[in-house]
């Protein structure tokens, strides 16, 4: 069994003298390991964020497998060696794909927006507002998308200021207010990409992704949110940017 594919490396650890194990997240294939030969020669290559174009292969299609070839083609990672808040965005990524996505199944259009993310932390004021848009999408790709198109009391579409933490759906500042003390924020950003970004929405939008990631994601694995993410949201809020 073998393929070729665009791929996001995850990381790498070491596998006895002169090999390692590297985990990719790869457009038309999705999470794979497979043995790197090479050791310290590939290690630049297998920065976690990097893009490289893999081949894997294997005997059979159970079997770890090797890569071979393992191309660098975009060095996300060392373009980000200055800035400790976007490589801690770039970690907290990389470990949500890890814990939530199964492997070796597909998710090409997860795959483009981290794509889309990574390419985006050079650029300060934009990408953590993105980063909590990549969270829903990934609720979404796992099946538990929330229903932010309308509410769920009145049918409206517009005004809509709150999710509900039982059903994930909207609904209107109005409807919501007399309950929000048990309702969870929806920033207007996430509604609309040209909304005005104000202090705390991007707090609140990591409050509403964090609440589903954790309780229908990440509790169904037997595990808490990544320690990444955590650190992420410490370091934005001592910069001043949630």
């Amino acid at each position: 069994m073998q393929w070729v594919d665009d791929a996001i490396v995850l990381g790498a650890r070491p596998l006895g003298e002169g090999k390692l194990v590297a985990e990719v997240f790869s457009r038309n294939h999705g999470r794979y390991g497979g043995v790197v030969h090479g050791g310290r020669k590939a290690q630049p290559v297998l920065q976690a964020g990097n893009v490289v174009h893999a081949g894997w292969k294997a005997r059979l299609s159970e079997q770890l497998g090797f890569f071979s070839p393992l191309e660098m083609q975009e060095p996300h990672a060392t373009r980000l060696l200055d800035d400790p808040i976007a490589l801690a965005g770039l970690s907290s990524a990389v470990s949500l794909i890890r814990g939530a996505t199964p492997e070796r199944q597909a998710y090409p259009q997860l795959y483009d927006a981290l794509i889309v993310l990574i390419e985006a932390m050079p650029h300060t004021d934009i990408w953590p507002a993105l980063y909590t848009r990549f969270e829903l999408g990934l609720l979404t790709a796992m099946g538990y998308g929330l229903d932010l198109t309308r509410c769920a009391v009145t049918g409206e579409t517009e005004n809509l200021a709150w999710v509900s933490p039982r059903t994930g759906r909207a609904a209107t500042y109005d409807a919501g207010a007399p309950h929000k003390d048990v309702l969870l924020r929806l920033p207007p950003f996430l509604l609309d990409a040209e909304a005005e970004l104000v202090s705390g929405d991007v707090a609140d939008a990591f409050a509403l992704a964090g609440f589903f990631l954790e309780r229908r994601v990440f509790e169904h694995k037997g595990e808490g949110l990544p320690d990444a993410r955590r650190r992420l949201i410490e370091r934005l809020g001592f910069a001043g940017r949630l």
